[in-house]
């Protein structure tokens, strides 16, 4: 169940980056679940991990190796290499060694990545033996198939790609992502590939990637939950005639704000894919003090059980929108300025319910599958937008179910 189309986008080579995929069977058989991406020889590479403390050996591994130069992305879906304390590591670092092995690079040059069941053993062997049907099938145009292969309970492969022009040269950006549940990131999503053949400078390239996350992917949530395995990954190949992007330039905003755009539409996907959605709610608060007000107010609606699943059902009680309002924690909030919008029906004005508000309009608002929930503080400037699913009886039986 998903919420509107999500076709997957015809997907361009990029220049200088390949990818490869193949099943090695760590949970199931049916469909491929090893993902290879090799980079070219001098190519950048910019990275944001998760901050869950219990964070992943593969999240630990790929922080210390982005500070190589890397030339290897190794992903896998089926188990997430996390609670598994120094035999994970170890089994990280092997799959890693084995991947130099079979390219003739260096270890410490392959970023690894899992995503799946915590706590249960890597399995590094079934990795390492299939890593040759991968290299094997590394090709430019197999970003379709790299979106499959990263998919755990998501229900369709995520991707996005767009092209701008620098001094007249076409750059290419392609992005993929997974994430159906644990999504409330607190860095970037469940895990996201975004790759492009422009030159620019690693340090350039992670202070890009770092604002696009935090206007994106640290903006979904579908159940609160920030994941042991998330990870956001930016790859530079350099391959294009277009000049290198350097700070400050006309190029360089060009660029940023196209990788904005990638991440933000990829965010929105993993949203639409929320574990049992069937409702898109965009909560977008106005005329807050800071945006820290702003997002803290807006993650509190999106977090309360009670609106998620109100949604799910249809009912418009914004009683229970009104309540996650008044707990976010806002200092000194006057009511009386504070105004509520499903939609354009307004809910709550006044201190209490709209004196124009009806049940029939907030019904026809709570019928729809994509609503924007509007809060206006009244307190300042500040705005900014959080999106979120609703809770369905899947979503409780997908993950009562998840390690059957």
């Amino acid at each position: 169940m998903a919420v509107g189309q999500n076709n997957f986008p015809n997907m361009p080579e990029i220049p200088g980056i390949k990818l490869g995929t193949t099943n090695a069977g760590i949970k199931q058989t049916v469909r491929d679940d090893l993902l290879l991406i090799a980079l070219a020889e001098g190519a950048t590479c910019a990275a944001v991990f998760t901050r869950n403390a219990f964070c992943a050996a593969p999240v630990h591994v790929a922080k210390a190796h982005l500070l190589q130069q890397p030339r290897w992305l190794l992903i896998n879906s089926g188990n997430a290499n996390a609670g598994t304390g120094k035999q994970g590591m170890d089994d990280a670092l092997l799959s890693c060694a084995g991947v130099a092995e079979i390219v003739g690079g260096q270890a410490n040059q392959v970023l690894p990545f899992s995503t799946g069941v915590i706590g249960q053993p890597l399995p590094a062997a079934k990795i390492i033996a299939a890593l040759p049907a991968a290299v094997e099938l590394l090709s430019a145009d197999s970003w379709g198939k790299a979106a499959r292969a990263i998919m755990t309970t998501d229900t369709f492969p995520k991707g996005v790609s767009k092209v701008i022009i620098l001094d007249g040269q076409p750059i290419t950006i392609n992005g993929i992502s997974k994430g159906a549940g644990m999504i409330q990131p607190d860095m970037a999503t469940m895990l996201a590939f975004i790759a492009t053949n422009t030159k620019i400078a690693q340090p350039l390239l992670q202070t890009c990637l770092a604002k696009a996350v935090e206007q994106s992917f640290n903006r979904i949530t579908v159940d609160g939950d920030t994941s042991t395995n998330d990870a956001c990954v930016l790859m530079a190949s350099g391959q294009s005639s277009a000049p290198e992007i350097t700070a400050s330039t006309e190029n360089y905003h060009i660029f940023a704000d196209a990788i904005m755009v990638v991440c933000k539409q990829l965010a929105e996907l993993i949203i639409r894919d929320g574990e049992g959605a069937t409702k898109l709610m965009r909560i977008v608060v106005e005329q807050a003090k800071s945006d820290e007000e702003a997002v803290c107010v807006g993650k509190t609606i999106a977090h309360s059980p009670l609106v998620k699943t109100a949604f799910f059902a249809s009912d418009p009680n914004w009683g229970r929108i009104l309540a996650a309002v008044g707990r976010a924690g806002v200092e000194n909030m006057v009511l009386e300025d504070v105004q509520i919008y499903l939609n354009d029906v307004c809910i709550v004005r006044n201190g209490g319910c709209a004196d124009d508000y009806t049940e029939a309009a907030g019904q026809r608002v709570m019928k729809q599958e994509e609503i924007t929930i509007t809060v206006k503080l009244g307190r300042g400037k500040a705005v900014q937008e959080v999106l979120t699913c609703d809770f369905s009886y899947d979503y409780v039986k997908i993950n009562a179910e998840y390690r059957t």
